[in-house]
């Protein structure tokens, strides 16, 4: 039986559950965005009022004035968004146990089997669009095909709320017009290099030479050549379904920029702390640190290090982050981000070949660390981790409340 595959896309999420608590915005152009005051002044979503002054999610909030000069700003809530996005899965859950969330305003659906129940693909996804309007407040825009890629297409075809299905019989004139950055996992530089050698829609994508496409492109263009053929098997996942984690990583884009080793230091320390907690909660340690600088210009640099022994602890973590920092940065312009984070997990330390009184001292000493880290963890449950930092930081003013956390699954 052919797979009945269901992309469901929550329109414009933050702005329309935005709009639930301030319906007196609903007839005033309205987007959800970042503190331009603390430097993170982009779009991040927009009511079809703002949608019609041509104001695009991801621009610059004075892009955005300059082309409404009335538009309503408000800061994001990422606790509300993440609880409408609950609910909305509850409801999606209720046509089949096979979802797989995109991000917290996305999903797949594998509705296969619940045809018997429910009806053919459109007759779900029309459902499913009204059990999401009438109960949530919110609308969503879904297509309905025999792959994921195509049905994500679907979804973007049509907005808001809107089902549009894409067939065997169909999807040759409705998906091969496309741009090929439209497809599924083709960014800008793939999608750049395609462009180079005259790929530019999805049809020319498909019309290739799949041995041609990985000569160029390597495993990927054979991948990205069966998308676009229609002859994609990928599932999707049973709902809640456990991902071993990869990596956790915590970052923040500083107020000022940093100019000096000891304000770097100060910032890379609360950083490792954050994660170092939360490797703890995950019950793991990580035999890898990695660490992202981000300059004024905004040229990323990356750097690793290997931790021996794996580690939960900020204090080792903090001290190999500081040096990789140094190690690599010339100072050559103020320092505008950074990021710490922790991966290769293994759930317990590897053997250590040392002596006994080195392996007494190192085990006693990484106990009484262990303790005072976890006490810590304690009080910041308690008292907010804002109430408990470092003496270190004492004074500084180094980091933003923009902290953005990472869990690679």
């Amino acid at each position: 039986m052919e797979p009945i595959i269901l992309h469901a896309d929550l329109n414009g999420f933050f702005a329309s559950v935005e709009l639930l608590t301030h319906p007196e915005l609903r007839d005033v152009p309205m987007a959800v965005a970042g503190d331009a005051e603390q430097r993170h002044g982009i779009i991040l979503a927009k009511n079809e009022k703002a949608k019609a002054f041509g104001i695009q999610t991801a621009e610059t909030i004075w892009q955005a004035k300059k082309k409404c000069p009335a538009l309503h700003l408000i800061t994001p809530d990422l606790r509300k968004y993440q609880f409408y996005s609950k609910q909305a899965r509850v409801i999606f859950c209720r046509l089949t146990d096979r979802v797989e969330p995109f991000g917290l305003d996305e999903a797949w659906l594998d509705v296969t089997g619940s045809t018997s129940l429910f009806g053919d693909g459109k007759t779900m996804a029309d459902q499913l669009r009204r059990w999401t309007r009438e109960e949530l407040g919110l609308t969503c825009s879904v297509g309905v095909s025999f792959t994921k890629a195509f049905a994500k297409l679907g979804s973007d075809l049509h907005k808001p709320d809107a089902t549009t299905v894409i067939s065997r019989d169909n999807y040759r004139q409705l998906v091969w017009p496309l741009p090929v950055s439209q497809l599924l996992y083709v960014g800008a530089t793939t999608a750049g290099q395609l462009n180079r050698i005259g790929i530019r829609t999805i049809g020319d994508l498909a019309a290739c030479d799949e041995k041609m496409l990985r000569q160029w492109l390597g495993r990927s263009g054979g991948e990205l050549w069966r998308e676009a053929s229609g002859l994609s098997d990928a599932t999707v996942e049973q709902y809640a379904t456990p991902h071993p984690i990869k990596s956790i990583g915590n970052s923040t884009t500083t107020a000022q920029d940093l100019s000096n080793a000891e304000q770097v230091k100060a910032v890379l320390y609360q950083l490792s702390d954050q994660v170092a907690a939360r490797v703890r909660a995950a019950g793991m340690k990580a035999r890898t640190l990695q660490i992202t600088i981000r300059d004024s210009a905004f040229v990323n640099i990356d750097r690793q290090t290997r931790l021996n022994p794996p580690t939960d602890l900020a204090a080792d973590l903090a001290p190999a982050a500081m040096a990789l920092f140094q190690k690599h940065y010339s100072w050559h312009r103020p320092v505008r981000n950074l990021g710490v984070r922790a991966t290769d997990f293994v759930q317990e330390e590897e053997n250590r070949q040392v002596s006994l009184d080195d392996w007494q001292k190192t085990d006693q000493e990484r106990a009484r660390q262990l303790l005072l880290e976890q006490t810590v963890d304690q009080l910041k449950r308690k008292f907010g981790s804002k109430k408990i930092s470092r003496g270190l930081l004492f004074g500084r003013q180094t980091s933003t409340d923009d902290e953005s956390q990472e869990i690679t699954e």
